[in-house]
């Protein structure tokens, strides 16, 4: 009989525990979620940090072998930085640089060669092909026709003769005549250190995007270990190499276009 009472006040009394036990379970949760919040950075620091072994290990597998590059997940340190943003840069330079070469490096006549060429006005910068009507004569003649804004033509010819084109331009009223110059050994030469100038300018450009992302990183040393931060300044490093080598294939590639033969 004693032992049928027990067991019917059980239920009763691990009811009673419970909502004794619930506020003080609500007030311990609060007290750690700082605590949680740690462990959620542990484990994006774990993540990293298994990434990066993982990388080193298939480095020392030897010669003969293709290397695995670092490559962060970048939603797991968007809260420090966002390297898709600082990726997006990057490549913003290196299409850049082609536009560079597309306009300043061209050794083809053609109409569409001189359109690219900028006028400044008294109203402000034009392509030049939007303020004249430009044609080939023949092989050896350009024609820009600046009937429609005639008062524009001294600043076309002007921009004509500081296109480093090597072009010598004439005027004849509202027409310019652009003489096709003899694509020549030296011209072809200078035109080739151009290139040069202009890769090295458009790496002077990510220097500066590498260096404003680094800083960026630095800002989290208080709130994130040393170990994830130089794997992110890892990461950074290698897509600035990465968009490094693409400039010096596409400098080799316009360099053998420029130097070939006559």
């Amino acid at each position: 009989m004693a032992l049928r009472c027990i067991q019917r006040l059980n239920p009763l009394i691990s009811a009673s525990l419970l909502i004794t036990m619930r506020p003080n379970l609500r007030t311990n949760m609060g007290n750690m979620a700082p605590f949680l919040f740690a462990c959620r950075q542990c484990g994006v620091q774990k993540a990293l940090l298994t990434r990066s072994l993982s990388t080193k290990k298939s480095k020392a597998k030897g010669k003969g072998h293709t290397q695995s590059k670092l490559n962060i997940n970048t939603s797991l340190v968007e809260d420090i930085i966002d390297l898709e943003e600082v990726k997006k840069e990057m490549q913003a330079m290196m299409e850049s640089l082609k536009e560079d070469f597309s306009k300043n490096l061209s050794i083809r006549s053609s109409p569409g060669a001189l359109d690219h060429i900028t006028v400044n006005t008294k109203d402000g910068k034009f392509p030049l092909n939007q303020l004249g009507q430009i044609s080939m004569k023949s092989p050896q003649l350009l024609v820009v026709n600046m009937a429609d804004f005639p008062e524009s033509t001294a600043a076309a010819l002007k921009a004509l003769q500081e296109s480093r084109m090597n072009l010598n331009p004439e005027v004849d009223g509202t027409v310019i005549r652009v003489p096709v110059p003899k694509v020549t050994r030296e011209h072809r030469e200078n035109l080739a250190k151009l290139a040069k100038q202009l890769t090295n300018k458009g790496k002077d450009s990510l220097r500066r995007v590498r260096s404003s992302a680094m800083a960026e990183v630095k800002k989290s040393k208080s709130t994130v270990s040393e170990d994830v931060i130089r794997l992110i300044e890892k990461q950074i490093q290698q897509m600035v190499d990465d968009t490094v080598t693409e400039m010096d294939k596409q400098l080799a590639t316009k360099t053998k276009e420029l130097l070939g033969s006559e």
